[in-house]
């Protein structure tokens, strides 16, 4: 600041003073603070997040207005909202097609599932599927080698959507079978997310599958002129790779060999898991593909709409596509998570790298616990944001009075993404329990009805209780005063994370 007011003073001469620098700021302070105060009560944002940007911008004059024009609307442009609009329509046609050829599936649930899944299915949601099989798989260099081999044996289309696609390992195989793939004639079509996977973009890798016929795109681009136009931290965060519409794969994982993926953040490997779905509800998973690839894709224009046919069912599974963004259906997977752990009865396991819930889920968390429900929440005793970490932290106190239990997992970064509710229902896929993947991402989850697979869904969480270490609340209550401060203060910008 004092550097600037020499500056200025440079410029002017001795008739530009101490008083007239501090006052011209403080006013441009005032109004700048005034109108993001007027854009807020406008926008009608929550008031936890209303609040935290106010602080920010009140403590931190420049770098917090500075941050408010970068990440603190929920715009994702006017053209990629415009053309999402433009393909409402078919999309309804799709769904409500879907709807009316799967009613008798929705009519197979008990009452309770029926009940919740009407809530997934609202507003542009998807129907209950039945007649599907879903695999379980937890070791990624598996899971990668179960990708090249669905590639090597598909025989129509391959259609990858992923947050990350990260160079090295077993995941720069994929991208060879990829090759292959385009090669013999295959339809393939790459989405990745422009900042996800900005250093596998900026590698020779993009021109080596475009050279071999492979259509890629990077979704949601960042152009520095665009700032106040879309935010630029919205981001697509989902995991879909489907194979000749007859087999997804969906989970937490990205396209990334955990030996060599972000080791030099000191978390170990990343742990991930994934399913391979095959049914009638991949075709569920191919429509959001399509949308996705219609709206990033400047080239496509129009959505068309499928017809449904039937098929061979693979297995016996219920199970339902849960898609959310911020162009639409964000609340209804707040909603959806706030309704599940409301109807509990006997247990919630939660698993999720990066935890920061507001005041309603906090209060659902706890109400469960104090009426006997057996919630345990998972998460990674070291995290690759610091930040992130702190504010996790933050809520342990509270959770653990209430009666919940917190296991740390010491196995690696912990990056599965799963709600078990009564081992009955199970939401498994993309989503963090934090503000970020409720309200500001794209997300997608498979929501599976069925006892068998929530019996081998358990089965993996106990896994993952085992290299953990239960948090002691009487020895967490002694903790340091300064530990407690730093998480306290971030906990204050937990709803901006």
């Amino acid at each position: 600041m004092i550097y600037f007011y020499q500056l200025l003073q440079n410029i002017y001469g001795d008739t530009f003073l101490l008083g007239d620098y501090f006052l011209f700021f403080t006013t441009l302070h005032f109004i700048a603070v005034a109108c993001i105060g007027l854009h807020l009560i406008w926008v009608r944002r929550t008031v936890s997040v209303a609040l935290a940007w106010l602080g920010v911008v009140l403590i931190f004059p420049f770098l917090g207005l500075i941050a408010y024009f970068l990440i603190g609307g929920k715009s994702i442009g006017r053209a990629l909202m415009d053309k999402a609009e433009n393909l409402k329509d078919a999309l309804q046609q799709q769904l409500n097609a879907a709807f009316s050829f799967y009613q008798a599936d929705q009519d197979q649930l008990p009452f309770e599932e029926k009940a919740i899944s009407r809530l997934a299915a609202s507003h542009f949601g998807s129907p209950v599927v039945a007649g599907n099989r879903i695999d379980l798989l937890t070791d990624s260099l598996t899971i990668l080698s179960h990708f090249i081999a669905d590639i090597e044996a598909a025989k129509k289309s391959l259609h990858l959507e992923f947050y990350i696609w990260a160079i090295g390992g077993d995941a720069d195989k994929v991208a060879e079978a990829l090759i292959r793939a385009a090669k013999r004639g295959i339809d393939c079509k790459v989405l990745l997310d422009s900042l996800g996977s900005k250093d596998w973009l900026n590698s020779a890798w993009p021109e080596r599958l475009r050279d071999a016929g492979v259509e890629l795109i990077a979704a949601l681009p960042i152009h520095f002129g665009n700032f106040q136009f879309r935010r630029v931290d919205l981001r697509l965060h989902r995991k879909i790779f489907v194979i000749d519409e007859v087999i997804v794969w969906t989970g937490s994982m990205n396209l990334v060999d955990p030996r060599t993926f972000k080791q030099d953040a000191n978390v170990g490997e990343w742990v991930d898991a994934m399913l391979r779905v095959q049914g009638p509800v991949v075709s569920e998973f191919e429509t959001t593909f399509q949308i996705d690839w219609s709206v990033c894709n400047p080239r496509v224009t129009q959505f068309y709409p499928r017809s449904f046919q039937q098929q061979i069912l693979p297995g016996t599974i219920l199970a339902q596509k849960l898609s959310t963004g911020p162009i639409a259906r964000d609340d209804i997977l707040y909603q959806f998570i706030l309704s599940a752990l409301i109807d509990a009865r006997e247990s919630l396991i939660i698993t999720t790298p990066y935890f920061g819930a507001d005041d309603g889920l906090m209060q659902a968390l706890m109400a469960s616990a104090h009426r006997g429900v057996d919630v345990t929440l998972i998460v990674p005793r070291k995290n690759d944001s610091k930040l992130v970490a702190l504010s996790s932290r933050s809520y342990y106190e509270e959770l653990m009075a209430a009666g919940v239990r917190i296991a740390e997992f010491n196995g690696g970064l912990l990056h599965t993404k799963s709600l078990l509710i009564d081992r009955r229902i199970a939401m498994f896929g993309s989503v963090n329990f934090d503000m970020r993947s409720l309200h500001l991402n794209f997300e997608i989850s498979l929501l599976v009805y069925n006892t068998e697979f929530c019996q081998r869904l358990n089965a993996l969480l106990q896994t993952y209780i085992q290299k953990s270490s239960f948090v002691d609340p009487v020895a967490w209550a002694k903790r340091s005063r300064l530990q407690r401060l730093k998480e306290n203060a971030a906990y204050l910008i937990s709803p901006l994370l």
